[in-house]
């Protein structure tokens, strides 16, 4: 915080020395008349706040603009591992014009608000190909749900993956054993070879693996989305996915 607050101020100090004096050179000036230059861009926006607004808002621009391209950078870097790593769910419809990857965490409230709006957005929309990614952040409830979720997609495929996927992020309470039993039980799965393949080192590579591009493309939160070559970073409502299919689409 003390470090953009310094940055504003800093750009504040340049837009006032362009403004009054353009032609001066300030790294000339005597410690006298730097001082009272000082004092002088003090009085000038004691008198004109609306400049402090306007250098926070110049500054917050720039600093979005740079994220962005530094973000789509990333993208581009590592496309492979993003849209075809040979293990992640893929769902909607796999011919689709337009690719959307979202990183998840079970226990994660912005990814259940997510979830439903994903489900309506393919329903409404059938030409998205969608990529889930485990990532699980928040604590070993998250790494237990992740690991039951990658055993039942390594062990039965990606349709009763979606099923398990579903039902974890409809889930009210914690993903205890109790609950994971009920779960394999209602979708007829074997729980205990669910829970024996958990441990494996197949469903701790896919995690690990996902983990590190994460770190990679600097994904400390969840949810996080890819739309073809633009990373979204926290919850986006249906409507504004869907604007940004419209736009995508042109």
């Amino acid at each position: 915080m003390q470090v953009k607050i310094l940055r504003i101020w800093v750009t504040l100090w340049a837009l006032f020395a362009a403004a009054i004096a353009p032609a001066a050179d300030l790294s000339n000036l005597s410690e006298t008349d730097r001082k009272a230059f000082g004092q002088e861009v003090k009085r000038y926006l004691m008198e004109n706040p609306e400049v402090i607004f306007e250098a926070v808002d110049a500054f917050k621009a720039q600093q979005a603009a740079s994220e962005a391209q530094n973000d789509f950078a990333l993208v581009q870097q590592y496309s492979a591992a993003l849209f075809d790593d040979g293990f992640s769910y893929q769902g909607g419809n796999l011919e689709g014009d337009i690719t959307l990857v979202e990183f998840i965490d079970y226990r994660c409230g912005y990814c259940k608000k997510a979830f439903q709006d994903l489900n309506e957005l393919l329903e409404t929309d059938g030409n998205v190909r969608l990529i889930l990614k485990e990532l699980p952040i928040l604590g070993e409830a998250s790494v237990v749900a992740s690991r039951f979720a990658i055993a039942v997609k390594q062990l039965y495929g990606a349709d009763a993956y979606k099923q398990v996927h579903d039902a974890l992020f409809s889930l009210p309470g914690q993903p205890t054993p109790a609950a994971l039993s009920k779960i394999s039980h209602k979708l007829d799965l074997d729980r205990d070879k669910i829970l024996d393949h958990m441990a494996s080192n197949d469903v701790a590579d896919e995690i690990s693996k996902t983990a590190e591009l994460a770190q990679k493309m600097k994904i400390s939160g969840t949810p996080t989305f890819v739309m073809q070559d633009e990373m979204l970073r926290g919850y986006l409502p249906l409507e504004s996915m869907q604007a940004m299919l419209r736009d995508k689409r042109g």
